[in-house]
């Protein structure tokens, strides 16, 4: 089990940055592909990011490439996301995912049934 809990959304302007957290308590941080994905109202989850385990291999959305860089900490037993120039059609709630121990398959980081636990999310709102 593990439990993951995210911070660090807010309201922010248009080419603003904000900087993502997501913890996670238990055992096994370094096992577990993580990943970043984002739900505007009335919308699908969408995959955002993710750093996949043991090896550490980043994925991005083309959507955020080149303004989110993502990157764990495994001794922290953290997962953060950096956001730079933030667009309005970034607004949606974040949430920080977790694999089970060992048990990603490669190719699969961004589909949302790829991992078993979820934080609460964090609301993050670019207006222009």
């Amino acid at each position: 089990q593990v439990q993951l809990v995210e911070s660090g959304g807010g309201s922010v302007q248009a080419g603003d940055s904000l900087t993502l957290s997501c913890t996670a308590s238990g055992r096994t941080f370094s096992s577990r592909t993580m990943g970043w994905f984002r739900q505007a109202p009335g919308k699908e989850r969408d995959f955002v990011a993710a750093v996949t385990r043991v090896d550490g291999n980043i994925y991005y959305a083309d959507s955020v490439k080149g303004r989110f860089t993502v990157s764990r900490d495994n001794t922290k037993k953290t997962l953060t996301l950096q956001m730079n120039s933030l667009k309005p059609e970034d607004t949606a709630a974040y949430y920080c995912a977790a694999t089970t121990p060992s048990s990603y398959t490669s190719g699969s980081y961004s589909s949302p049934q790829t991992y078993d636990y979820w934080g609460q999310g964090t609301q993050v709102t670019v207006s222009s």
